[in-house]
């Protein structure tokens, strides 16, 4: 698996999902059972996974893994049950991610941050059976009347009201009966990841084993990477990026995970350094920081080659500060989504491309940029960007509405607008409509506004960004309070929605108003007008 090079693997037509065609990588592992596997054969006694409290070897992440799937198949649970993974970054994520691959349940990523009103409308729409949370989220777990499906609750580290602790629960499954491997249908789906949409309600990402296997494969062959990489996650494991473009690609390369709990500039330079970290990815922010509060030194780290980054541009004075510091280090910036199990384009290893870039399609990525009737635009001209590959999710989960506004022809449409050059280089110009980069975290404002319209005293409310110099943008929301000025206050608004909703998505700053807010001859709100005024209190 390990070092994959372009010759090795030919494209070959295929249909997937019903009467998708796609381009796909042949010959290729059927599924990350078989990638994970492949790894522990290859390196059983090599470290394949380290958090604050201890480390596994791929032999004994494998053995870890079998009992908890073991575990979970004796308490009841069958293949196609959704296992919510509600965790920080820790060793058992890991554990219940491997064990979902190994006896077909699918795995449900679930942010950390989140809080017990939006666990439980996300378990709800996925009919989670079990959830693994830890000391950090298992006072946020909704209970069996609040989620009729949920039968199982295991906390890590911490007892869950109601539930079972994970190394009690773990050693049920040692003498449990073995369960065997169930066959693995490369187009089901293996990890549900929910994503906020501009209606503001989310969306369950059928992510598969058939994109899954061809993102690994993607990351390997662009970025050369070989096997026994080592890399630091510094970025949440629940996102797309810290499981598609870490997680599962070590298992790929036979490589090393070392899980910081957050993101610390000083701790994660020990760690890099420490465990000869190769390869990495990150928001640009944490660049920054590594600058800015001077964690690094000229000749550091010798063995980081790869800086992948993505979520914002790269500001040039942070990539040639990383430069001056690191000059072994090699920066490329990287685009996707949760709809397409990471990475759509990336820039490729040697490339020359300006700073406004964000790479060529991956090798099985087919790309349209459109105009408003669907028609493909010139080279330069903007337009929707339209993607299609076996990395994209086949649809929503039990969502046809969603399905049929998302995708046409195979393609899935991002909302981002794009243009492509004559080298077949993509530029973001725009993004999804209402969506706010906190610091690499998405924040579509549909759904803090509709939730603060539940609130007494509150008529209107609109968020959108601001620039900050460290997280990219933060949020400003203006509120028309119903009885005027006074009827609320900026506190009782950040108090209502951090009852609600994960910490980063409440507005950093909130300017309460009496009159209506700015909208057009057709009744549509102009936020143009909101973010100039948000601008200026910058």
């Amino acid at each position: 698996m390990a070092g994959i090079a372009p010759g090795e693997v030919a494209l070959q037509r295929e249909t997937h999902f019903g009467d998708r065609s796609l381009l796909c990588l042949s010959p290729r592992p059927q599924n990350m059972r078989a990638i994970f596997d492949a790894a522990v054969r290859s390196a059983p006694d090599r470290e394949a996974v380290r958090d604050v409290d201890r480390a596994l070897t791929y032999a004994a992440l494998d053995r870890e893994a079998e009992q908890f799937a073991s575990a979970l198949r004796a308490a009841g649970l069958q293949a196609g049950d959704r296992i919510a993974l509600n965790t920080g970054n820790r060793i058992e994520f890991v554990v219940g991610l491997v064990a979902c691959f190994k006896a077909g349940f699918i795995a449900m990523p679930v942010g950390h941050r989140h809080r017990r009103a939006e666990l439980g409308g996300l378990y709800r729409d996925a009919g989670v059976s079990a959830v693994l949370c830890d000391a950090e989220t298992a006072a946020e777990q909704p209970d069996q009347i609040e989620v009729p499906s949920l039968g199982l609750r295991i906390g890590v580290g911490v007892e869950v009201e109601g539930g079972t602790n994970y190394a009690a629960f773990l050693a049920t499954g040692k003498d449990a009966r073995p369960f065997g491997a169930p066959a693995i249908d490369e187009d089901a789906c293996a990890v549900l990841m929910y994503t906020s949409g501009t209606t503001g309600r989310p969306k369950g990402a059928k992510i598969t084993h058939l994109g899954m296997v061809h993102s690994v494969l993607h990351y390997q062959m662009v970025f050369e990477l070989a096997e026994g990489e080592a890399t630091v996650l510094a970025v949440p494991c629940t996102h797309v990026t810290g499981l598609g473009a870490q997680i599962l690609v070590m298992f790929g390369c036979a490589g090393t995970l070392i899980m910081m709990p957050h993101f610390e500039t000083t701790r994660f330079v020990e760690l890099a350094t420490e465990h000869a970290m190769t390869y990495t990815i990150m928001v640009p922010a944490m660049y920054a920081l590594l600058l800015h509060r001077q964690a690094l030194k000229a000749g550091m780290l010798p063995d980081w080659r790869i800086g992948a980054f993505g979520g914002a541009p790269m500001p040039e004075a942070i990539k040639q500060g990383m430069a001056d510091m690191l000059p072994r280090l090699s920066l490329h910036n990287a685009y996707g989504a949760t709809e397409t199990t990471s990475p759509t384009t990336l820039v490729p290893l040697g490339t020359s491309v300006s700073n406004d870039s964000v790479g060529r399609a991956v090798p099985c990525g087919e790309l349209r940029i459109v105009d408003e009737e669907g028609r493909d635009v010139g080279e330069g001209e903007q337009g929707e960007l339209w993607i299609k590959g076996p990395m994209v999710v086949p649809g929503y989960w039990q969502n046809p509405e969603a399905d049929a506004a998302s995708f046409e022809q195979g393609y899935w449409k991002s909302g981002d607008v794009a243009s492509r050059d004559a080298d077949g280089f993509i530029r973001i110009h725009d993004r999804k409509k209402d969506m706010i980069n906190r610091g690499g975290y998405k924040i579509f404002s549909a759904e803090i506004e509709n939730l603060l319209m539940e609130m007494k005293g509150v008529r209107e409310a609109a968020l959108v960004p601001y620039p900050c110099a460290v997280l990219g943008e933060r949020g400003h929301m203006f509120v028309v309070a119903g009885d005027g000025n006074g009827a609320v206050t900026a506190d009782d608004l950040r108090a209502f929605l951090a009852a609600r909703v994960a910490d980063y998505k409440v507005p950093d700053r909130f300017t309460i108003r009496s009159e209506p807010l700015p909208r057009n001859v057709n009744g549509k709100l102009v936020k143009t007008l909101l973010r100039q005024e948000a601008m200026r209190d910058t």
